[in-house]
């Protein structure tokens, strides 16, 4: 492309309720994904909730009902019952436990997982003008490696999978994604689906990009401070035709 052409106004974009500033794409030398939200919905509707009980079923039959409370036990996400499980025994093995089954279960469901709407073809445009992909998730690696392959993504992230782990099951997988490849948090962009995945961003320095096609979901990350908050990836597709790779190069 031309620099003519890296200069003009943004092309038209389906409608969004935001528009992408192209200096939040253009100026990203590495882009954190999110990986169940932004890249694709890995449980089957009612199936994460079934394995959130199993999760409790599990602590259970080990005889420590103590490590959660009520409200706990009937919270529908069964990263969330890892989380508060490791906050109340991180030196205990029962954290170890319920992490393997529950990357069992997330690994059994990337067959049927969802992709997300224009993800593939912004990841591979993404990637073709020379920023680098990577995916900061509270899923397990290997549930991410593998969905990375049925979609043929796997070259494009470059083996940079920064996943939970038994000892660190919390969000800090953007720091480690980071320093792990050396670039500058402002030369960054984290994409996240939840409030959460925001304040691991804002807390990193990272800058933030929302994409939900669920209202309740984009209003929760507005009243969290996020900037721009879009329903897809769809609008990032013709500002990525707009960016050069040397543009990218020139933002390290």
């Amino acid at each position: 492309m031309t620099s003519e052409t890296t200069t003009q106004p943004e092309p038209p974009s389906p409608p969004a309720p935001t528009g992408v500033p192209r200096e939040l794409i253009a100026g990203a030398r590495l882009v954190l994904w999110d990986f169940d939200g932004p890249l694709c919905r890995l449980f089957a509707p009612g199936s994460a909730e079934r394995v959130a009980a199993e999760l409790v079923e599990l602590l259970d039959a080990h005889g420590r009902t103590d490590l959660l409370t009520p409200a706990e036990r009937a919270v529908p996400d069964p990263w969330a019952v890892l989380r508060a499980v490791h906050a109340r025994d991180p030196g205990g093995t029962l954290p170890a436990v319920l992490d393997e089954r529950l990357a069992d279960r997330e690994a059994g469901a990337v067959a049927t997982a969802m992709p997300a709407a224009y993800a593939d073809p912004v990841i591979r445009t993404w990637t073709a003008v020379g920023a680098r992909m990577a995916v900061t998730a509270h899923t397990s690696a290997r549930a991410v490696a593998a969905y990375l392959a049925t979609r043929g993504l796997t070259g494009c992230f470059g083996g940079r999978v920064h996943a939970r782990t038994p000892a660190h099951p919390g969000p800090d997988t953007v720091r480690r994604a980071l320093a792990a490849s050396g670039v500058p948090p402002a030369e960054a962009l984290a994409v996240g689906s939840l409030p959460a995945h925001h304040e691991a961003a804002r807390a990193a320095g990272v800058p933030f990009l929302g994409v939900t096609p669920v209202e309740p979901r984009a209003h929760a990350l507005r009243a969290a401070g996020a900037p721009v908050v879009l329903p897809s990836l769809a609008p990032l597709l013709p500002v990525l035709r707009t960016v050069s790779v040397r543009e990218v190069g020139a933002a390290g």
